[in-house]
């Protein structure tokens, strides 16, 4: 039944958000971010320490309230944006998305090599994906957890599919990219979440030790893959640009542990370097340092 609730509200803002003026939506979302942001004691205290573990003793009441108000729209930015692009062309899709880097990502096809697309909760994620997928003509495997409603899985799924983005999940993550590698389709994984310490190449973020997925390093090094980060923002929840860094290049010594040690502390030190540019953009409301936060 609370599906089927889901999906009636999936379908209201479907419609909604087709009908409404670009400047009432992005006044909606800010206030919406705003009241997620008050009515949350939880995630306040969540954001608010991970500011002060990520810029100790940098930021007044003020600016961490301002960061924190902007990660919930954000968030809903994310989520209205998959609502918003069901039903719309991949032509639409770009419509407002501009690319800076996108040399680096042709050079690897125009030299028919594969790589490993790196990514995090930062800015309109979602519509990340979607993006270079469309841009580069590709079929682009993100890693994720399925949703609990079955429903909205399968409306979710069909929503990425239409834009050439598939899934595989947590579970048995590693076999299904294997998977996607050996049918040359390009793997997107988000590197910016904690994970079990038990699982995890800890590393050094924002001078704090964190755990930190070593998926993309072990695959990088077993097939010899590099590794190409992206990320997206926006300023105006209108334009939105995408800015592809620099390649990761992948190692393989004799080393194992230490190459995954140098290619998992690589990725930690881009995404560090993204979020300080506008800390505003990121998902502070997950506990990045848990396990290691002070």
């Amino acid at each position: 039944m609370l599906d089927y609730v889901y999906l009636a509200l999936y379908k209201f803002f479907s419609l909604l958000l087709k009908v409404l003026p670009n400047t009432f939506k992005i006044k909606m979302m800010k206030g919406l971010g705003w009241f997620a942001y008050k009515i949350s004691s939880k995630h306040q205290n969540i954001i608010n320490a991970n500011l002060e573990l990520a810029f100790p003793k940098k930021l007044n009441v003020e600016k961490k309230e301002e960061i924190g108000k902007a990660a919930f729209t954000n968030l809903i930015d994310t989520v209205f944006g998959i609502i918003k692009r069901d039903g719309i062309t991949k032509d639409e899709v770009l419509q407002n998305v501009t690319f800076e880097g996108e040399e680096i990502i042709k050079q690897y096809q125009k030299e028919n090599k594969q790589f490993i697309l790196l990514a995090a909760h930062y800015g309109n994620w979602e519509l990340l994906s979607q993006a270079i997928a469309i841009k580069f003509n590709i079929t682009l495997v993100g890693v994720g957890r399925e949703l609990d409603s079955k429903l909205m899985d399968k409306v979710l799924k069909e929503n990425r599919e239409r834009f050439n983005v598939e899934m595989v999940y947590k579970k048995g993550a590693m076999k299904g990219c294997i998977k996607v590698i050996h049918e040359k389709k390009i793997v997107g994984i988000l590197t910016d979440q904690a994970i079990r310490k038990n699982q995890s190449q800890n590393v050094k973020f924002f001078d704090v030790e964190a755990t930190h997925t070593p998926l993309a390093s072990i695959l990088s090094r077993k097939f010899g893959l590099d590794m190409i980060p992206a990320y997206i923002h926006t300023d105006d929840y209108i334009n939105y640009v995408v800015k592809i860094e620099t390649p990761i290049k992948t190692v393989k010594t004799e080393n194992q542990e230490e190459d995954l040690a140098i290619l998992t502390q690589l990725q930690a030190d881009v995404t560090e370097e993204i979020i300080k540019s506008d800390p505003k953009q990121w998902f502070w409301m997950h506990k990045r340092w848990k396990g290691f936060d002070k």
